[in-house]
Formats: structure tokens, sequence, C-alpha cells
């Protein structure tokens, strides 16, 4: 009798699943909410292969029935009505991440936490790239696990960048090597407390054991506190003290080891990517590749060459005097303090987005710090934004609404020469993108038809 799979929620994951599916010798039901046009012709392929689409559908869980494996998308909320339905049932219901990791193959390295995770995910796939060893880098970075599980080899490492929402769905995932950078608000519309959301976090290294290793950063309380939470051995960083075993700043140079057998790895005005965070995401990638033998050498190369991600404080263009910085990847308040932190010239800061419960007092009060001479604020978030940044005494702001073509140039209007324009929303963009990446890629194209304001 053949196995039958649904997945539901046909973004790039959810098709990357499907394919994965097929090739498992599986019957495909692929569901989405939207209908084919939305597409694009996205959908061809797995159709063609045999996936058969259920489109447009808005109650999913009546079509259930002889399904044995209900395989759903990290949008898909908990309290959807199918997932009661297919526990009742008795149909499995795991993740994209869940079921590609099951098939994967080769050593797995995981990362979490609310900020950095990208940034730490690519450096530590260029690191293993760098010691020669075959890399795939999947995950919430935009290339699905499942996407990559058909080309792994025994000897392969992954590294995958893992999402709270991922976790929601997870039983048997198990990491080598994880790690988790740090923890701030986020996500509270979906998780509703931050006990919730820190132990989705957790979940990444519950099923890791003695022979397994899980990094965390000292700096932060809430992830120094889940040491006493795993079965893992616990290796450290900090860029304030010295830990017992991982990875700190020690004279001016990134060490890692503990006690006595500390190895230089690299020195820290030698780590290419600029700015403190930038410091502490470079350490946890040299902890976790340092753990899973990756040589020194190795690394303080990485270190010095690596460049950074796109649309993380990512500098775009420089017009009349004015540069223009892409933090679309700014999703979140504690994520925009640390870009806004980064601004060396008087800025102008354009903010706001999709509303995800978030408090940004944090983000006006280090505005009022900062060298941000003014606001452009967009989206859902805008009047919130508004109203914060008044509490704090900040008044230079104005609205753009949902014209995100009118802020980006209401910012270059109010920009001096030799000043900047950040995009750094602290928002999510599902109110006016479909991604951050979509959000930055147009903030991108819309600064490249700029034309001098002294022509």
């Amino acid at each position: 009798m053949a196995k039958r799979a649904m997945v539901l929620g046909l973004a790039r994951s959810g098709i990357a699943v499907s394919r994965l599916l097929l090739l498992r010798g599986y019957e495909v039901l692929a569901c989405d909410s939207r209908n084919r046009e939305d597409f694009k012709g996205a959908l061809d392929e797995i159709e063609a292969q045999g996936a058969r689409l259920c489109l447009g559908e808005k109650e999913p869980e009546r079509l259930l029935e002889g399904i044995s494996l209900l395989v759903v998308s990290p949008g898909i909320p908990p309290e959807h009505p199918i997932m009661a339905r297919a526990r009742e049932m008795g149909v499995e219901v795991v993740g994209e991440i869940e079921y590609a990791y099951r098939e994967s193959t080769g050593m797995l390295l995981a990362v979490t936490g609310t900020n950095g995770k990208t940034t730490t995910v690519t450096l530590l796939g260029e690191i293993f790239k760098n010691a020669g060893r075959r890399t795939h880098v999947v995950g919430n970075i935009g290339t699905p696990y499942s996407g990559a599980v058909p080309d792994m080899k025994p000897g392969d490492v992954t590294v995958c960048e893992i999402s709270s929402f991922m976790m929601e769905t997870s039983s048997k995932f198990h990491p080598h090597v994880s790690a988790v950078l740090n923890i701030s608000e986020d996500h509270l519309n979906r998780h509703k407390t931050m006990e919730n959301y820190i132990a989705l976090k957790e979940r990444i290294f519950e099923n890791e054991g003695a022979e397994d290793f899980v990094v965390l950063n000292w700096d932060d309380p809430v992830t120094r506190e889940m040491a006493k939470h795993t079965r893992a051995k616990a290796v450290w960083f900090s860029s304030r003290e010295m830990v017992e075993y991982g990875a700190f700043v020690q004279d001016g140079m990134i060490v890692f080891g503990g006690g006595a057998n500390l190895k230089n790895v690299c020195a820290v005005d030698e780590v290419y990517i600029p700015g403190e965070h930038n410091l502490r995401n470079a350490l946890a990638a040299t902890a976790m590749a340092m753990v899973s033998g990756v040589p020194a050498p190795v690394v303080r190369h990485t270190l010095r060459t690596f460049k950074g991600v796109e649309h993380r404080i990512e500098f775009v263009r420089e017009l009349d005097g004015v540069q223009f910085i892409n933090d679309s990847k700014g999703t979140n308040v504690d994520s925009s303090i640390q870009a806004v932190r980064a601004m060396k010239r008087p800025t102008v800061l354009i903010l706001g987005g999709y509303d995800k419960h978030t408090d940004f007092t944090s983000l006006c009060e280090e505005i009022v710090k900062c060298p941000i001479e003014s606001v452009v604020l967009i989206g859902a978030t805008a009047k919130q934004c508004e109203e914060t940044l008044e509490k704090v005494g900040f008044h230079e702001w104005e609205h753009a609404g949902y014209d995100f073509e009118l802020a980006v140039k209401r910012a270059f209007d109010r920009a001096k020469e030799g000043g900047a324009v950040l995009l750094s929303p602290s928002c999510a963009s599902f109110d006016m993108f479909d991604d951050y990446e979509a959000r930055g890629r147009i903030f991108k194209e819309i600064v490249g038809r700029l034309e001098s304001r002294k022509a």
C-alpha cells in the first residue's frame, strides 16, 4: 500500500519537502490556501513529478483521510484546526526541518537565537568549506533543508539555521553541535509568552546527549541558564569574560579552549565584519567549528576574509555623500539596536512594518543616544513607533504609509551630505512584502534608481 503524505504550505520549504517525499516513494497531496496563479509556475515541477495539487483550500483538515504523514510549513500556527484533527486521526505531524533531518546524512550543526543566526550560520558554513569539507548551509536562511538532502553524502557537513517556529513541530531533530546565540523579545504574537519562546529555543538541544555539544552565550543570562537543561557538553562564548571552556577574548585575541589549554585563533581587530554583535557571532562560530575539529588556522583565515551576509548592515551605494545601508534583516528591536549602534554618520532611519506585538521603547531610547537625526515610518506599526518616539522625546519623524518608494525618497531628502540612510525596520515584512529578502532587494532597486540632488 502506497504511503500518502500531505504538505500544507507551499513556499520554498513546502515545495522542497514535496520533492523529497516524492523521491522517498510517497504519494503527495500538496496544499495551499493560495491559488495557482499566485505561484507563477513554481509548482509545475512537483506536479510533473506526481504531486497532486490542492490550491485555494481553506479547510485542508477535510482532506486527511488516508494520509499517514502531515508536513506543515513553519508559517502554519499550532492552533490551526488541521493540527488537532490530524492527531485525533493518528496522523503524524512534522515540520519540513524535522522530516529533512530524518532523511539526511553526515554531521549536523544547528544555530538558533533571536539575532545573529544568519551571519553565524553563513560564517560557519564558510569555515567548513575552507576546511575542505563538503558543506550544505540550509534552514531559515532561505535554502530548504529538504532541498539539500538528495545530494548529501555520509562525510558531509550541514549547517542549519533554526527558528522558533521550526521547533514547534520537531521531535527527533538531533544536531551534534547546537548553539543558542541570545534571547530577546520576539514573535510574541505567535508564542504569547517569553517562557514559551525560550522553551522552543531550548528544543534545539533536547535530543542531544553527552557525546554532543551545545554552544551558549555566557553574556546572556537566559542562555547561560540553559546549560542546566541539557545533557550535552556546554561550550561557552563571551566577548566580556574568560569562560571555563569555549571561545572568548583575551588581550585583544580570540582564543579557544579551557584552563591552561588555550589556542590563539585570531586578533579581534582582524575580524573583517565590524561591530560588537559580529564579534559575538564570530566567537560562536569559532566555538562550533573548533569543537568539531576544524584547525585554528582555517578559522583564522575565514574570520579575516568573511564579508558578511546580504540584508544585514549591507552597504548599497553612496550618492551625494549619503551612504545607503540595507538592514532589512533587522526584523526585531534588538537587531535594529545593533544596526543603529553601528552608524557612525548622521542617519535617517526607515522604521516599521508587520506587527509582532513588540515594544519599541528600548529601540527608541537607543535612537535618542545614537546619531539618528530623523525617522521615516512605514507599515502597520508606524503609529505605534511614532507614539513611542514621542514618549522618549524624539520628534523628528514623518509617515510614508505603505509607499516604500516614497519612504526611501523622503529619507534621502532628509539625509545630509556626509550622512546615511538606514533601512532597519525592527519588524517583519509581511504587511508589505513576501519576506525580508524581498524588502531588502526592493530597497536596493529603489536606491539604485535614485538620481543626484545636485543635477
